[in-house]
């Protein structure tokens, strides 16, 4: 069972946790510190001392990451060593766990997994039964309730009101029913059926007698208390994580699972791999001396192999439109200057929001970008609904945005109707809104669903004359539409949480806004709808596999780096967000922008804005807290206009010319 990796290949830190394999482990892993080679090291070692591989357990909170777990094991180990060990997801795991035995807790060996479009049926079939359709209530809403009540293990009956505690014991009874259990039930009865049988429990503890649990900030309480039920003395457990780098408590991460370690299993071996390979002396000096400032934390101070680097420079901005400008034109500049590829670029913000005028500014200049963990501005639900209207109030006779919106908001004209209506107007060779606006068609209608699409033709219809007639501006008729339907309220009753709320709320108003701008230009509707049109055209491929510079949240960002990061927005209420201050989250909030500073390997800005467009309106704003906490050793404080107005010096316009001659002669070549 040998292995192919060297101890001299690893530092010390590294080595010592490659070499403890007894006993409780916790290895603090910071920010580029070669966790993930430790980690497979250490299970490579295992086979080295004689430990059995099929009693070798790892796990990880992905696919992708189990899969890469496993290409890396799998280049130090024998094909057969590898296939033998077990290396999967919590949910994975637990499925294995239940296939065994989940008949001990009235369940069939031969339950089926629900998946999400499945749930969400179910819990739709169930609103029609209880009346929930004139609740206006979502099934995606009442299924994020249920999902944060089982990883709490609070009752489904203790639900914020009686209706939804009502449709919760419905939908678990359904589930039950068709002997099928969901991605939470996943988890709750694994660790149910371990606490509760003790044969079972045996049977997975002497099977798995080494554990390893990779990203061990971001397990939620259910998965510890699952994680104590399979690992039993003499706690052969490694856990890899670092608190440093917990940002997902808002959806149920415990950090006090890694804070704590020690009150779930006795006397562990806590080993800190603070070396880092991948940053600056300047990148981590700025992020130790905010991370500092977290109290409670796992004490760690990240020393880097490079020394030097230039400053992190922190830049204030007039406003976001100079923002985007500004970084957009640096990577144009840095790419022609230096030769370096986009995908070496990446702009990290706090909200999804962000990403607009960013976007735009890349587009303006040609600038090919990838979105990662946000979805694009012109991809959002509000904002295709909202440029379908604008369409309509250019033609109605346009099928695609007319079918979009017929019912959006919830106007009593369902899908039934569209169907029909559409299989109509093609037996007639007319539109769909001719066919809405035909008699003999809405005849064979019911009373009330004619009174529906006549009430809508004559929004519309007045909408459009208002526009056409009236000469009043599209922007403001389009927001007043809006108003009248009422979709806002409607769009935010389907959101999970606040943040999302806000975020539609958010998007609205910035689509508004542009709208007004493009027409105080002298520009019409039609060339507002052809732009958006034009920026919402995507490839159907998977977004990280798209090249470009990347636009990503700072949550996307954990566990990626890049050589050029611009992390903008550092203004209070951005970050920390100002849901933090009333939630007690600040911390988090702290942890978030640390993760963001430990992204970058070499070159690293921060912008803050006076004014920045908030609810479609221009706000001021304050530079964030966690600027002022930062240590000024390797800081450069500058603003747009210093930037802006520092004329070049001789070997920069050299430079600048000698790059874009060497960049034609290899255009000519």
């Amino acid at each position: 069972m040998a292995s192919d990796f060297a101890f001299d290949s690893l530092n010390f830190a590294q080595r010592e946790a490659v070499g403890a394999l007894d006993g409780p482990v916790m290895i603090l892993a910071g920010a580029g510190t070669g966790k993930t080679r430790t980690v497979t090291c250490r299970i490579a070692h295992m086979l080295e001392r004689k430990i059995p591989p099929d009693e070798i357990l790892a796990v990880t909170f992905t696919n992708k990451a189990a899969a890469e777990m496993k290409e890396r094991i799998a280049g130090m180990v024998t094909r057969k060593s590898m296939g033998e060990m077990t290396v999967c997801t919590f949910h994975s795991l637990c499925v294995r766990l239940l296939r065994g035995g989940i008949d001990k807790l009235g369940y069939k060996k031969n339950f089926s997994i629900c998946a999400y479009s499945d749930q969400v049926g179910i819990m739709k079939q169930l609103l029609v039964r209880k009346g929930g359709t004139d609740e206006k209530v979502k099934a995606e809403t009442v299924l994020g309730e249920i999902s944060k009540a089982k990883n709490n293990a609070l009752p489904l009956t203790d639900l914020r009101d009686d209706f939804f505690a009502s449709l919760a014991v419905a939908y678990q009874n359904e589930l039950r029913a068709q002997n099928a259990v969901d991605f939470d039930d996943l988890l709750l009865l694994a660790e149910q059926i371990l606490r509760e049988h003790a044969d079972v429990r045996d049977h997975f503890q002497k099977l798995y007698t080494r554990v390893t649990v990779d990203e061990f900030q971001d397990t939620n309480a259910l998965q510890m208390r699952l994680l104590q039920q399979l690992v039993g003395p003499p706690y052969h457990v490694c856990v890899v994580g670092d608190d440093d780098q917990s940002i997902y408590g808002w959806r149920g991460a415990e950090v006090a699972n890694i804070l704590q370690f020690e009150k779930f299993f006795p006397d562990p071996k806590i080993i800190r791999l603070e070396e880092n390979y991948r940053s600056t002396e300047a990148v981590l000096h700025t992020a130790n001396s905010l991370i500092k400032h977290n109290l409670g934390r796992r004490q760690k101070i990240l020393r880097s192999t490079r020394s030097g680097g230039e400053n992190v420079r922190v830049v204030a901005m007039p406003g976001d439109d100079e923002e985007a400008d500004f970084i957009a034109d640096e990577i144009l500049g840095e790419k022609t200057a230096v030769g370096r590829e986009w995908e070496d670029f990446a702009v990290l913000f706090r909200t999804n929001g962000q990403s607009r005028k960013l976007e735009l500014a890349l587009r303006d200049r040609k600038i090919p970008y990838r979105m990662v963990g946000a979805q694009s501005f012109y991809d959002r639900r509000e904002i295709r609904d909202i440029l379908a209207y604008a369409a309509l109030l250019i033609s109605p006779e346009n099928d695609v945005p007319l079918l979009r919106i017929l019912n959006a908001p919830n106007r009593g004209i369902g899908q039934a109707t569209a169907v029909l209506a559409t299989d109509y107007s093609r037996e007639h060779d007319q539109s769909v809104w001719q066919a809405l606006c035909d008699p003999v068609f809405t005849a064979t209608l019911g009373a009330k669903t004619r009174n529906c699409i006549e009430a809508f033709i004559a929004l519309i219809a007045g909408a459009k004359n208002k526009i056409d007639l009236a000469k009043e501006n599209p922007a403001e008729v389009l927001n007043d539409l809006i108003k009248e339907i009422d979709y806002l309220p409607w769009i935010e009753r389907g959101c999970k949480n606040d943040s999302e709320r806000q975020q539609r709320g958010e998007s609205l108003n910035s689509l508004i806004g542009s709208l007004r701008q493009h027409i105080l230009k002298g520009k019409k509707l039609q060339s507002f709808l052809d732009d958006s049109a034009l920026s919402s055209d995507r490839e159907d491929e998977d977004i990280e596999k798209k090249h470009g510079a990347t636009l990503i949240t700072l949550h996307a960002s954990k566990g990626l780096e890049f050589p050029v990061v611009y992390l903008v927005g550092l203004e209070e209420g951005f970050l920390p967000h100002s849901r933090s201050l009333t939630d007690g989250t600040k911390d988090e909030e702290r942890r978030l922008l640390y993760v963001g500073i430990t992204r970058a390997r070499e070159s690293l800005t921060m912008t803050y804005c006076t004014v920045r467009m908030k609810w479609g309106q221009k706000t001021s704003c304050q530079p964030s807290s966690f600027i002022a906490e930062l240590d000024d050793k390797h800081l450069e404080h500058t603003s747009y206009d210093e930037i802006q107005n520092t004329e070049m010096s001789d070997d920069d316009i050299s430079s600048f010319f000698t790059s874009v001659s060497s960049m034609f002669d290899r255009m000519d070549g």
